[in-house]
Order: structure tokens, then sequence, then C-alpha cells
């Protein structure tokens, strides 16, 4: 049975930075994409960053451009998301899942089946 288990999440200043990690268990994580995704309160799930099987192209939201990079390690099937120049709006609940997406990278939650519980990021102001 799949698991995905994120950490790292925390309350930090604006300005500041953590780094959220993923790891999964239960299934071949090299034949799978990983995504994060992050919800605030009152709003809809949105796609942060995404990454490809091999760990070479990484997608981002545009409001996360520049700030935030995304990496895989598939030897210790574990993906992190580097997180800088934190923001009040990068606050919420923040996702890890695994998914296929095709032969294109797609950075869709729809395309991602094995979700995690999610860890907390907030950015105070």
């Amino acid at each position: 049975q799949a698991q995905v288990v994120e950490s790292g999440g925390g309350l930090v200043q604006a300005g500041g930075s953590l780094r959220l990690s993923c790891t999964v268990s239960g299934l071949s994580f090299d034949s799978y994409d990983m995504g994060w995704f992050r919800q605030a309160p009152g709003k809809e799930r949105e796609a942060v960053s995404c990454v490809g099987r091999s760990g070479v192209d990484g997608v981002y939201a545009d409001s996360v451009k520049g700030r935030f990079a995304i990496s895989r390690d598939n030897a210790n099937k574990t993906v992190y998301l580097q997180m800088n120049s934190l923001k009040p709006d990068d606050t919420g609940m923040y996702y890890c899942a695994a998914g296929d997406t095709g032969l294109r990278l797609r950075c869709k939650d729809l395309y991602f089946v094995y979700f995690g519980q999610g860890t907390q990021v907030t950015v105070s102001s």
C-alpha cells in the first residue's frame, strides 16, 4: 500500500526559508511524477511545483518561480521543496503527491493519485 509522508513545515517569518521533505513507500518511486500542492483556508488546492521521474524537469506556479526549488532523490524515495523568500501568501497546508502525468509533465492534481496528509506552513508578516 502506497504511503506518502510530508515533513518540514512550520512557522517562519516573511523572508525566511523552509525545506519540505516527502518520503514515499509502497510503490515504485522512480516510476512516478511527484508534485507539491497547497491549500490555504477558504481556497482551492493549487499546484505549487512538480518534477518528472528523472528529476531533470521541474515546473512551478508563477507565484513561486525563482523562490522555490523542487528536487528528488530516487535512491531514497524522497522529494524536496526548498522554499526561500517566503511570503504570508505562501501560508497553507502543503501536500506531496505521486502520479502519472503522461509523456509531458503536467502539474495538475487530477493526474496525481497518492497524496500525503500534508504539512502546515505558516508565514508571518
